[in-house]
C-alpha cells in the first residue's frame, strides 16, 4: 500500500467565483467545512501517513487551514512561485518524496475509490504511472481514455460527446523516478506532456472504478457537492 500522497491544491477557482468567495479551489466551503477537509479525512481513513501539499494561488490560506485542523499530520508544503503546470506542480513535488510510489490527488475532485486496490496493482505490474478510471455516460466536459485487454492505456481522447466511455479521475499512482528522470521542463501538462508520451512506453495502465466522482471546477458540480457530500 502505498502511503504517501501528493495533493494539488493550487488552484484559482476562477469559474467558481460566481458561487465562492476568493479563496484557491480546494478551499471552496461544502456544508461549511473547505472541500480539502474531505479529500485529507478520506486519505486518512485509507492509511495514507504522509501528505504533499503543491501550493500557488493564496498558499497562506491553505497552509493555517491544514496546520490548525490537521496538526498532526506528517506533512511538507511546495509552493510555486509562479505556475508550474500540473507536470511542472507534481514533479517539485515529487522531489519532496521518501518513497519509491507516491498517490497523486487534485484538490478540487473527490474520486471515492480503493487506494489499497490501486496501489498493489500499480507494484504488481510494476507501472510508471497507474490512472484510476471512471465510467461516465452522455458527458462533453472531459477527454476519454483507451485501454486494452492488459489495462495498458492506448490512447488519450480530446473532450468530445460522449455516450459512454471512461475518463480520467484524476488519482494516480506515479513512480517518481519515473516522472524525474524524465528530460522534461519545470512547466509542463502533467497530462499532455507525460501521460499522452508514455502511452508509446506500455508503462502506464488505469484501473477502472465505477464509484463516486465529483469535481467541483465548475458552479453547478459545485452546488451537486453542497448536497451530495
Amino acid at each position: 500500500m502505498i502511503q504517501e500522497a501528493i495533493i494539488l491544491a493550487g488552484g484559482l477557482g476562477t469559474r467558481l467565483r460566481s458561487v465562492v468567495a476568493d479563496v484557491p479551489k480546494c478551499m471552496a466551503p461544502v456544508k461549511g467545512k473547505p472541500f480539502i477537509n474531505y479529500i485529507i479525512a478520506y486519505l486518512q481513513k485509507q492509511g495514507i501517513t504522509r501528505y504533499i501539499f503543491s501550493l500557488g494561488y493564496k498558499s497562506e490560506v491553505v497552509i493555517d487551514y491544514v496546520n490548525t485542523h490537521f496538526a498532526l499530520l506528517e506533512k511538507e508544503y511546495v509552493i510555486e512561485e509562479e505556475p508550474l503546470g500540473t507536470g511542472g506542480a507534481i514533479k517539485a513535488a515529487c522531489k519532496k518524496a521518501l518513497s519509491k510510489n507516491v498517490l497523486v490527488f487534485n484538490g478540487d475532485t473527490f474520486f471515492d475509490i480503493d487506494l489499497k486496490q490501486l496501489s498493489d496493482f500499480h507494484n504488481e505490474h510494476n507501472a510508471f504511472c497507474s490512472v484510476a478510471l471512471k465510467p461516465m455516460t452522455d458527458f462533453s466536459r472531459y477527454g476519454t481514455v483507451e485501454i486494452n485487454s492488459q489495462n495498458v492505456i492506448t490512447a488519450f481522447n480530446e473532450k468530445q460527446f460522449c455516450k459512454s466511455g471512461l475518463i480520467n479521475g484524476g488519482i494516480y499512482a506515479l513512480q517518481t523516478n519515473a516522472l524525474l528522470t524524465t528530460a522534461l521542463p519545470d512547466k509542463f501538462s502533467f497530462e499532455k506532456d507525460f501521460l499522452e508520451v508514455q502511452t508509446k512506453s506500455e508503462k502506464l495502465f488505469a484501473l477502472k472504478f465505477d464509484k463516486y466522482f465529483i469535481d467541483i471546477g465548475i458552479p453547478e458540480d459545485y452546488i451537486r457537492a453542497n448536497h451530495e457530500l
